[in-house]
């Protein structure tokens, strides 16, 4: 069926500074970011001690290319200074604290003012009308609520833009399902796996995902294709878009895409100033193109200034498009730390569900399992991937062979794959769980 769509973003009311030029940006960006350097210098400790040490002063900050003099911020600095120490406010100023979940060590906590709230708002209202979502529409909420950012984060902007908000969060897929029936919204909000989830959690009851009243989704969180976009869009026949952000930087949020270009996100650089470099030589500034590690130093952020964050997310950027003056992130390939390096060849998950879900007959729905067998000093790597619902006996033999030749061929390492039946395979609530590392610890 074909669903009447509203109509592009050239019918919506912008802010001013997404129509500005790009000299007026980047007039707007110096300026800004002179201010937040020094404010940072002088309010957060870790900022005077790690400038001082790096022999840099803020008023070494004199034109934007000036950045790059500046040390780098990680996420084991915030769990270092755990749980306040970032903090460039007094205690009574901070509205609301977010964290992390510290599954992989201390949770990374981070604050904000009033003011940071009404930014984050509007520029999570900016992403959302970017992608096609309209005051007045209904919006089906399903990232999760609590300390992560992503429910809240999403819930204020969709206010902020004048949507209905239905705050489901994430989980409780039979219950997401009834109330995209019973409630009709017209826009989701979900990580990319979840919606998949939803989506084969409605063809076993029976409903076409096709047929609700869902037109828009926005989706992030984690790093999804230009095959899963088609697969969600086919499927479920919406317009996906992608929306980006992370805690450390502000949540969702800091850039969003456009749903008449469908191009890569446009980065919010009236609030955030990024970088791109070599992600083996950290030094390296790259050029805009050059496909690296991205870099964000806040711009307006008021509890949590923060300085050239490694966001450890690969990507390159590119001219801005729909948003002329401001610049667009390609395509996230992955995480530095989620890359498997297999017998001295660099694999990220994404590029396995970009070469899968060009296999009619396999589904998008994949696990990695990395084991070194007993005896071997060579890891193995093995695709767990679900077969479609209609592919024969015959049909899985062959996809298997065929998967597994253009994962050598486009990534150029062997691998073993384990065509397996639909549904085996665990299901996303929010993140999904992409990579089993299996190998014995040393």
């Amino acid at each position: 069926m074909t669903q009447e769509t509203v109509a592009p973003t050239s019918d919506a009311v912008l802010d001013r500074e997404e129509t500005i030029s790009r000299d007026e940006l980047e007039a707007l960006q110096l300026s800004r970011l002179q201010h937040t350097v020094a404010y940072a210098y002088d309010r957060v400790p870790l900022y005077k001690r790690k400038f001082d040490e790096h022999g840099v002063h803020p008023t070494d900050l004199r034109e934007l290319s000036d950045l790059g003099k500046f040390p780098f911020t990680t996420k084991e600095d915030l769990r270092l200074e755990y749980p306040f120490g970032m903090f460039a406010v007094p205690q009574h100023e901070v509205a609301r604290i977010h964290a992390s979940s510290g599954t992989t060590g201390r949770a990374t906590v981070v604050g904000y003012t009033k003011k940071d709230l009404a930014d984050w708002a509007k520029l999570v209202a900016r992403s959302l009308r970017a992608s096609g979502v309209r005051p007045g529409m209904k919006v089906h909420n399903a990232y999760g609520y609590g300390l992560f950012t992503g429910g809240l984060g999403a819930h204020g902007g969709a206010e902020a833009l004048g949507c209905t908000v239905i705050p489901i969060s994430g989980g409780q897929t039979e219950r997401q399902i009834t109330l995209i029936q019973d409630f009709k919204p017209d826009a989701i909000l979900a990580t990319p796996t979840y919606l998949l989830t939803i989506a084969d959690a409605m063809m076993k009851q029976g409903i076409d995902p096709a047929s609700t009243s869902l037109k828009y989704a926005v989706l992030g969180a984690e790093p999804w294709t230009e095959e899963m976009r088609h697969e969600l869009e086919v499927t479920m026949n919406i317009k996906a878009c992608d929306i980006y952000g992370l805690s450390e930087v502000m949540g969702p949020g800091v850039a969003g895409e456009a749903v008449e270009t469908q191009d890569g996100s446009h980065i919010w650089e009236d609030h955030f100033r990024p970088e791109i470099i070599d992600a083996f030589d950290p030094s390296v500034v790259l050029d805009d193109g050059a496909h690296g590690e991205l870099v964000f130093t806040s711009l307006t952020k008021e509890a949590l200034p923060i300085i050239r964050y490694r966001t450890k997310d690969l990507t390159r950027l590119l001219p801005g498009t729909a948003r002329p003056a401001h610049r667009r992130m390609g395509r996230i390939t992955g995480r530095s730390d989620d890359m498997i390096i297999l017998r001295g060849v660099n694999l990220f998950p994404s590029q396995i569900e970009e070469i899968a879900l060009r296999i009619p007959e396999l589904s998008p729905h994949f696990q990695l399992e990395l084991t070194r067998p007993e005896g071997q000093r060579m890891d193995q790597l093995t695709v767990r991937i679900e077969r479609r619902e209609s592919v024969t006996v015959e049909g899985v033999a062959s996809a298997a062979k065929v998967l597994q030749q253009q994962i050598k061929i486009h990534v150029g390492s062997s691998c073993a794959v384990d065509v397996v039946e639909p549904g085996s395979l665990e299901r996303s609530n929010g993140k999904l769980r992409r990579i089993y590392d299996m190998r014995p610890k040393a």
